[in-house]
């Protein structure tokens, strides 16, 4: 039996904006977990606790993400010359609470999680690029419409800065092109590992209210122009210069510049409860802004202060936010 685990994420910045080639993001880590446990088999069982019954490779509507990335998986073992067995595999972390999401990443997690657990029991040590491009190519061969900025932070497991590449250019090669050969291929994004010496408390508030991501992204899009695109990615460049040099002033001065663009760009996006998260933090050595998609789920918060970190969680609860994460980040 092997053990694999994968986390969530949450923007930082560039939320939006990363869903065109060459703009830049920066994702953190969420240590939020869901874990894969994998062993041979007789036979394919596949299983999660989000359902209450498991699979073979039958197709089956809930589980045709993970038995799509089984295939795929399958595929890429075979080009290295493994012999292919049965295995059973139970997921387990739902990413949520009370029925309600977290919106820190779910079939992202998943598509990476199913990756590890394979490569594991295969005795394969992926690199963390090789588990990104992996789960890329099957989301994309899916007709996923998302940045895979998501996936380069979970495979990753670290802050990252994100620069995307061509989407439709990479789903055009896996319709045309083995999979080694679009594997191979210089697909042109880059993942870039973020620290900082400063000492910064990262605070996840979440406000309780689910978010449609895949509606919100439909009804933002349409308002992103060229100046949303050039003003996000100079302020993700100075925010991703100002943790780099430890410039504190600097780095509330580009957050608080994306957020208020991300305002600008759709009223939907500041759910009341998202301006509360984001109020909270006045009067406080603390910046605080929406993260992902926005109209619900989690926003973030950057403390310079541990005891105003404090004052921040209390002031969330009274506004009915729970604080999901408090950490420091490195």
């Amino acid at each position: 039996m092997f053990k694999v685990k994968t986390g969530g994420k949450l923007y930082l910045a560039g939320e939006y904006a990363i869903l065109e080639p060459d703009q830049t993001a920066l994702i953190k880590n969420i240590p939020i977990y869901m874990t894969g446990e994998i062993a041979s088999a007789d036979r394919y069982q596949l299983s999660s606790d989000m359902f209450d019954y498991s699979v073979d490779m039958t197709p089956d509507d809930h589980y045709s993400l993970i038995q799509e990335v089984v295939m795929v998986m399958e595929e890429w073992l075979r080009g290295q010359d493994q012999s292919i067995h049965p295995f059973t595999l139970s997921i387990t972390g739902k990413l949520e609470k009370d029925g309600l999401k977290f919106g820190i990443g779910s079939s992202g997690s998943v598509v990476v999680l199913t990756i590890k657990a394979m490569a594991a029991l295969y005795d394969i040590d992926l690199k963390p690029d090789q588990l990104f491009k992996l789960s890329s190519y099957v989301l994309l061969k899916r007709g996923d419409n998302g940045s895979m900025g998501d996936v380069a932070c979970i495979a990753y497991d670290n802050l990252i800065a994100f620069t995307a590449f061509d989407r439709g250019q990479v789903a055009c090669w896996i319709s045309q092109l083995p999979l080694r050969d679009v594997l191979e291929k210089d697909w042109g994004y880059t993942v870039e590992p973020v620290h900082t010496d400063l000492v910064i408390d990262f605070l996840v508030g979440w406000t309780r209210q689910p978010s449609i991501s895949k509606n919100m992204i439909n009804l933002v899009k349409a308002n992103i122009d060229q100046d949303f695109l050039t003003q996000t990615q100079n302020q993700v460049q100075a925010l991703l210069f100002a943790l780099k040099t430890n410039d504190k002033a600097g780095i509330k001065a580009s957050l608080e510049a994306v957020s208020q663009l991300l305002e600008d760009l759709h009223p939907a996006i500041y759910t009341g409860s998202l301006q509360e998260l984001k109020l909270a933090s006045q009067g406080l050595d603390i910046v605080a802004k929406s993260s992902g998609s926005g109209g619900g789920d989690c926003g973030i918060a950057l403390s310079f202060s541990p005891q105003d970190s404090q004052l921040l969680i209390d002031r969330w609860a009274q506004a009915g936010i729970e604080c999901l994460i408090k950490e420091t980040l490195s």
